[in-house]
Parts: C-alpha cells; structure tokens; sequence
C-alpha cells in the first residue's frame, strides 16, 4: 500500500509540475489558492475511489486463492468474505490515503513563481528541485521496502524447500487416516476396544486395502504426549531427565506406515490384554537411555508407571517423525494399546493399493455400517495430515513471496516514472549535450547512473532494516540463519536487475533525442 501510495505521489507531482502554467494563470487572475487545492484534492480522492474499487474486485479473486491455501478443515471454519466490515475500513482508507498523499503535490502545485512561470520561461513551480528531490526520495523509499520484502521472501522460501525435504521416516503415500471416540457416544472402555477390532477387521476386508492399524497419539498432528520412564541400567533420581515420548498402537503399526523395524519383532494380536508387557522403542529411544546397539536393546527392561521394571523391550523401530515436521524426532517407546483399558479414542490408518482419494468416501460408510451414530473425526490422507502440519510454513511463504514480487513491480513502474519524467524535463539539455558532441552512450549512462544512485542507496537500506530485523524471523525459519548472506545476496541481484530494465527504457529514449529539437526550443 505505501509503495502504490508512494507511485501515485510521484504521478500527481509529475502532473503539478505540467499544469504550473494552469495554476499560476488562474492564480493571476484572482483564484483563491483555497479551492485550487480543493479541487486537487478532489481529484485525488477521485482517482483513489476509482482504484478503491478496483482493488475490490482484485480482493474478491484474491480471497478464493488465500482461501486455497488454507487446510480444508480451517477453510470450512473460518468464513473469508467481503463483510461490511472490511469494506467499512477500505472505504476509510482509501480516503485517507487518497487525502494524505494527494495533499503535498496539491500544496506544491498550488504555489507557482507567477512571473517566470507566465513569462514561459520555466514551466515549473518555485519549488521544482525540492519537488524532484522528493520524487527521487519516494522512489529510493520503495526500492528499500522492495528489498526487505524480497529478503524476507527468500529466507521463508528457502527453508519452505528445506521443510519439503525432511526425510519423515515413513511412508505416507496411500495411507488415510481417520479417529473415531467412542468415549463421546457413552462407550465404556471395553466397548471401545471390541469396537476398535471391529473397524480394523471391516478396514483389512474392504477390497484394495493392503494394512490397517490404529494409534492413540495421531501422527505428526502436532499431539505430544509424554512420561517419565524407568529404564534397566540407566540411573534416576530428581536431576536425571528420563522423560520419552510415547505412544500406544496396533499390530502392524509400523509394517502399515513404512517404518522400517532395526531389531526385534512388531505388535502382534496376541500382546493384549494380560500379556506380559511389551514395548517398542525407536533409536533415539536406544541412544538417550545408552542401551547400547538396537540388538543389545531388545530384551531389555523398563517401567513408564514407577513400578518394578516388568515390561521388555521387544522391538527397535527406525526413528521417524512424531509431532511435528520440524521437530528433531524424539525418544519414542510404543505400547500395544490392546492392553490398556483406559482408551476412549483412537485414530486409524487404513493404507490402500489404489488412489486413496477415492477411499476416503468408503470410510463414512464402513463406519456408519458399525454405528450409525458414530462420528468420524479428521478424515484425509496421509499426505494431506503432513502438509496441514507445516501449512504456517507455506502460508508465510507464498505470501511473504507474493508481496515481495508485487512490491517488486511496483517499484520498478516507480523508479521508471521518476526517470521518464526526469528524462522529458531534461530534454532540453540533453539535447544540447548532443549537439556539443555527447554520443548516445554517454546520455544512457548519465540516466543510467541517476538509476544505479538510487538502487544504491535503497538497496542499502533495505539491507540494514533486513539485517536488524531479521532475527525476529528465526523461530520461524527451519534450518537456516536468519541472516543467509545467500538469500542477501540473491535478493539483491534481482533488485538490480529489475532496476536494470526500469531504467534501460528511459535510457535508450533519452539518447534519441533530436539535437535539432532541442535547439529550436532554446
């Protein structure tokens, strides 16, 4: 908003200085200055209701793509409209923008020298240097916002690509998952564990199906449940951290997900009820509690209830991610949730030989055949789970993105209209530059040179707000400093290039000049 503000500035100067002649007449003759800047400024207020208007429309197309990029469960809870609200608080700032920086040029216009200007001699306004002055400020003052908004978009792009690379340690690809809780619908705990066999034996004979399994704790969906463990051969006391993850599953948990086991065996239906007690660790598991490799884990012993150490290790599972994406995986002991009593949840992953898009319509009317009255909770596919998951990541992103090009533009259209006018205000000169012999490349790079000052400067300071305030972008970041000379220096190259091409047009027009032209108008 302030860089087209800024942009609609530099026009509304650039029409001041044109219609000097205009003003100092009506001036001369007994116009009160008063309503000269009344109707400048109406005019103003004109061309910002019409662009008010238009940013409209482009705001209600504009909704549909922000929309997309929120996750489906988000989208169908948060209502994006036009309300009378917002277009409340647009109505009031376009009027205010259109007020604000339509004040200065009308100001400006409105206090011409009547003689000289009269007289020909000069066609602009007393103030003009202070006028170009403040054109070449606003137009610097765009470049450097430019700037800060490409550095902030290469840095959330940047680790955007690296959250798109973590290796997760599954594979989530034709798995849909969903969670049911009996609990809400009056299921005593005996209940809920028949009716969790009883979805996963419906599941594994449903055609096209090649596993299903179930876990309390649904995977990488930001849920983190943890507990203190006791562990055979390493020390505990009040200072001692032996805090784990965990999680109780199914048979097949890890077969169904594509987490590869290291040592031991998996869950099998026969670890339920008054089983001995059994459990899965992960390697970082088997690595904070040093139990040496992940063969010499398996039969080892632990507690996670204080008690005597009555429950073997019988498995060791790859690591693989739990929470979030971002997170460093942590140590991670599963139970077979057949031998708890205590579960009134469960979520399922039912993974499919087919498109899993296609199954997800199967699971309502599989479950519906259990219990009508049944809800199924947070139905999708795998994937979808994992990008809802980092979904902030590639919001800040596309739009961080977004802004940044659009800035981009506008500050190129900027820094092209600062050196048009400038250009058609210096013919005069520049034509007589040529007559005493300048050739075409000493006039592109005196233009060229007006162009690179003001992407210096800019661009300097771009980087200096870039610089400070990136450290505020760091617990969003993944892997990567907030201060990456890379995206820095790539931010600035494109910045360069872009001035490059604003300015090579009025360049390349001011060394066409006709010496002649110019020579008659002296």
């Amino acid at each position: 908003l302030i860089i087209a503000c800024a942009n609609i500035a530099n026009l509304l100067l650039a029409r001041a200085a044109k219609r000097s002649g205009e003003m100092a007449i009506r001036l001369s003759i007994g116009a009160n200055r008063a309503q000269l800047i009344r109707q400048l400024l109406t005019e103003s207020l004109i061309l910002a209701a019409l662009g008010g208007a238009a940013g409209l429309i482009v705001a209600q197309w504009t909704l549909h793509f922000i929309a997309s990029l929120l996750p489906e469960d988000a989208a169908s809870t948060f209502k994006i409209e036009l309300d009378p609200v917002v277009m409340l608080f647009a109505g009031v700032l376009t009027i205010g923008t259109g007020l604000l920086f339509g004040l200065f040029p009308a100001l400006h216009s409105t206090r011409p020298d009547l003689l000289p200007t009269l007289k020909g001699q000069s066609g602009q306004p007393s103030g003009a240097k202070g006028a170009a002055r403040f054109r070449t400020s606003l137009a610097t003052f765009q470049i450097a916002i430019s700037m800060t908004l490409l550095i902030a978009a290469g840095l959330f792009v940047k680790s955007l690509a690296k959250v798109s690379r973590v290796e997760l340690g599954l594979k989530p690809d034709n798995i849909v998952t969903f969670g049911v809780s009996p609990e809400l619908n009056a299921y005593t705990p005996e209940r809920s564990q028949v009716l969790f066999s009883r979805i996963e034996q419906e599941m594994a004979s449903t055609p096209g199906v090649t596993g299903v399994t179930a876990a309390l704790v649904a995977l990488i969906a930001g849920s983190n449940w943890g507990s203190d463990v006791t562990v055979q051969g390493y020390p505990t006391g009040p200072d001692v951290d032996n805090n784990s993850r965990f999680n109780m599953i199914g048979p097949d948990y890890l077969k169904t997900l594509g987490i590869p086991l290291v040592a031991g065996r998996e869950f099998t239906p026969q670890d339920a009820g008054k089983s001995p007690k059994v459990v899965i660790v992960n390697e970082s598991f088997v690595r904070k509690f040093k139990l040496g490799t992940p063969q010499e884990a398996v039969g080892k012993r632990m507690t996670d209830d204080g008690t005597a150490l009555d429950t073997e290790i019988i498995g060791v599972a790859k690591d693989a991610k739990y929470s979030e994406v971002k997170d460093v995986i942590p140590p991670l002991f599963f139970t077979p949730y057949k031998q708890s009593t205590r579960i009134g949840s469960m979520t399922f992953y039912v993974r499919t030989g087919t498109n899993p898009d296609q199954f997800v319509g199967q699971v309502q009317r599989i479950v519906a055949r259990i219990d009508p009255n049944l809800p199924v909770e947070n139905l999708r596919t795998l994937p979808q789970q994992i990008r809802q998951n980092v979904f902030m990541d590639r919001f800040i992103s596309v739009m961080s993105a977004s802004f940044a090009v659009l800035a981009t533009l506008l500050a190129a259209v900027g820094l092209y209209g600062v050196l048009a006018y400038t250009v058609s205000q210096r013919t005069r000169e520049i034509g007589l530059r040529m007559a005493l012999g300048a050739n075409p490349w000493h006039v592109r790079r005196m233009v060229l040179r007006q162009v690179a000052l003001m992407t210096v400067v800019g661009a300097v300071i771009g980087l200096v707000a870039a610089y400070w305030s990136a450290t505020g972008a760091q617990q969003i970041l993944y892997e990567m400093q907030a201060r990456d000379p890379l995206v820095f220096i790539g931010a600035t190259l494109t910045l360069a290039f872009v001035a490059l091409i604003a300015g090579l047009i009025p360049a390349n027009r001011a060394s066409k000049v006709d010496p002649m032209t110019a020579l008659r108008w002296e």
